[in-house]
């Protein structure tokens, strides 16, 4: 694993555990949704390498549709205001919905696309997470299918990157940034 300069990674989550937990989560969905028609919306981008591993352990029809979702503009820190930049294309009504996305945070997000799809007239909403940080939350939400809960540290891999670097990571990392002190600066 290479890092870029003054950056740092650590794995948190293993390889392994991730595909086993995904394993298991792709079991339980079908289970749950056995004879169902199921559609499974990934939330852009740091959700399709998540969503490309669990649908191959779904069994059953189902339908791949995305979303992408923006409430932090130019910031690190979320706006609140969430907004769609790229909608579903496939139609919802009475279809079960499984939304997966790579991490919750806030729930502002969640929250948000939880409520269009209820609006839209899906028969079912559920929500899959790779990671959650509940120490973070600032609107309840209820996570149907979690893979992990971490502590609020900033992880990139599997999907999840800083600056769109280190999505191809095999395991889930802390990143640590290194700024060089005053002092070594002269």
């Amino acid at each position: 694993m290479q890092a870029r300069p003054g950056e740092s990674l650590e794995v948190l989550l293993p390889e392994a555990d991730i595909q086993a937990r995904v394993r298991a989560l792709g079991e339980q969905i079908s289970q749950d949704y056995e004879g169902k028609p199921l559609l499974l919306v990934g939330i852009l981008r740091g959700s399709f390498v998540f969503l490309g591993d669990l649908i191959r352990c779904v069994d059953g029809l189902m339908a791949v549709d995305f979303m992408a979702i923006s409430s932090y503009g130019a910031s690190t820190q979320s706006s609140g205001v969430v907004r769609i930049l790229k909608d579903l294309d496939e139609e919802l009504q009475n279809r079960h919905v499984v939304v997966v996305e790579d991490i919750v945070d806030t729930g502002l997000t969640l929250n948000y696309i939880y409520s269009q799809l209820v609006a839209r007239g899906a028969a079912s909403v559920a929500i899959c997470t790779l990671l959650d940080k509940p120490t973070r939350r600032r609107v309840d939400v209820h996570i149907d299918y979690l893979g992990f809960q971490i502590p609020d540290e900033f992880v990139v891999g599997y999907g999840l990157d800083f600056d769109e670097y280190y999505r191809n990571l095999p395991n889930v990392c802390r990143l640590k940034i290194h700024r060089p002190s005053k002092e070594a600066n002269g």
